[in-house]
């Protein structure tokens, strides 16, 4: 039940109706209309994989209970114990098989035959978003910074909460559970702001996104066969349709999240306008990038102190192969990994990696022309490491990378590409709306005009999105990470 289907607009407009009409500021029974609600979300998935949700959610419950309840050395214990256990859930069902045939390969290659087999895990839909919710409950409570909830409604919406379980963003136990333990009563403000951000993501995803894709997926399907000109201009696209997916599902859920009263997670703040790659990594995937800033580079980043500028990008290296590895088992995240840490040398070493300079902007709003190659040099990098995402394997992505790189670069792109002029011609029209928006949280968020110019907005990408929006059975493509 994806967010762009008529089963979940169905779904969602009885949970609307009931939680905002009859059950409005009656919190206990909101919650458990949420907690209901999110298991139902949960169970038209993978009917299979609900005992494990509600197994996993009932053991952090009880010890994040205990964890509270205990002294310091019996706490570290309890801590350890369940941050243990939720990357064992991941090393399982995200990795275990991986390290099977990795090992397989290994001892093979030097001699040792192995019968090992792999099994057969089905990988539950989200396990890499409600677990790091799981950890991040336990940190927190070990530091001292929330209280565990005795509510175990309360804490088991927390981790299940249906607009976000599938691909977040991940919301920090801090500020999503006190909204849950407060009064929540029909807000028209918050929700007419959120249906304006359910339009634009819907405007990324369908329109976008979605259309973008068959024009990927045919070079992709046979990368020998096609110029370099042609694999360059599909890398960028595919950076676009990632972006604009991603992107698309965080603003319909986030927007979904507001009609409900709540306020969720920003996930991105315009990345592709970044002008070096840590400024980039502060925009892109903001919740998950937050959650190992705090968790893992932090941290390391103190142990390193000593080594100067050298532990920074030992810090940072570590900390972006965790984030590599997160996306899942596969050679190619974790090239990834290395080669976006690589990219921090020369702002690492050049002290820009402190610094958070406003852009300096000319007539009409533009940037200068240095600021516009900084983004522009920074995007086609970006665009580069994301091929390893679409690659199947390192091979793939060799070859892709490698049919670039040849004198068929500078000759015209392949002529099917024409058929998509309207969907290029929305994807410029996309970043000269996000461009000079870029300071609200999302486009036409804050709209300083008349109600005639408004409602034409509205009603313009309505139409839009019903004329050119693809409406296929197109997954999310953060549904399989």
């Amino acid at each position: 039940m994806v967010f762009n289907s008529l089963s979940f607009i169905i779904f969602f407009s009885i949970v609307f109706f009931v939680y905002n009409i009859p059950l409005a500021e009656k919190t206990t029974k909101q919650n458990w209309l949420l907690f209901l609600a999110s298991y139902f979300f949960y169970a038209y998935a993978d009917l299979r994989l609900i005992p494990l949700l509600f197994f996993v959610t009932l053991v952090f419950y009880f010890l994040g209970i205990k964890l509270e309840n205990s002294k310091k050395k019996k706490g570290k214990l309890i801590a350890t114990l369940g941050i243990v256990l939720g990357l064992g859930l991941l090393l399982y069902f995200k990795y275990l098989n991986f390290l099977i045939e990795s090992f397989t390969q290994l001892f093979n290659s030097i001699g040792l035959e192995t019968n090992w087999d792999t099994f057969k895990i089905i990988m539950p839909l989200g396990i890499s978003f409600f677990t790091f919710r799981l950890i991040s409950y336990i940190i927190e409570i070990y530091r001292g910074k929330i209280k565990a909830t005795k509510d175990f409604v309360v804490f088991a919406t927390y981790v299940s909460f249906f607009p976000t379980i599938m691909s977040g963003p991940i919301d920090r136990p801090n500020s999503f559970i006190p909204q849950l333990e407060k009064k929540r009563g029909f807000n028209a403000d918050l929700i007419i702001n959120g249906c304006r951000q359910i339009l634009w993501g819907m405007f990324q995803k369908t329109v976008i996104a979605d259309n973008l894709s068959p024009i990927i997926n045919t070079v992709w399907e046979d990368i020998p066969n096609h110029r370099g000109s042609t694999l360059l201009f599909v890398a960028i696209l595919y950076c676009v349709q990632l972006y604009t997916d991603f992107s698309g599902y965080s603003h319909i859920a986030i927007g979904i999240s507001k009609l409900l009263g709540f306020r969720i997670s920003k996930n991105f703040d315009y990345p592709f306008f970044a002008r070096n790659i840590s400024e980039f990594w502060r925009k892109w995937h903001i919740s998950l990038t937050s959650w190992f800033t705090d968790y893992i580079f932090m941290p390391l980043n103190i142990k390193f102190r000593d080594f100067g500028n050298f532990g920074v990008f030992l810090a940072i290296l570590i900390n972006l192969l965790f984030v590599a590895v997160w996306h899942g088992a596969n050679s190619t995240f974790l090239v990834f990994g290395l080669y976006n840490g690589l990219l921090f040398v020369p702002v690492i070493f050049s002290a820009t990696f402190y610094k958070n300079r406003k852009q300096k902007l000319i007539k009409y709003g533009l940037p200068s022309i240095i600021d516009f190659f900084k983004i522009s040099f920074t995007f086609l990098l970006v665009a580069f490491g994301i091929i390893l995402f679409r690659a199947n394997d390192l091979n793939q992505a060799l070859e892709f990378i490698s049919g670039i790189f040849n004198k068929s670069v500078f000759s015209k792109p392949y002529d099917g590409i024409g058929r998509y002029k309207v969907t290029l011609l929305f994807m410029m029209i996309f970043f000269i709306l996000e461009w000079f928006s870029s300071k609200s949280e999302f486009p036409f968020s804050e709209l300083h005009v008349n109600r005639f110019w408004r409602y034409l907005l509205y009603y313009t990408i309505i139409f839009i999105i019903m004329c050119f929006g693809n409406f296929g059975t197109n997954q999310f493509i953060y549904f399989k990470f």
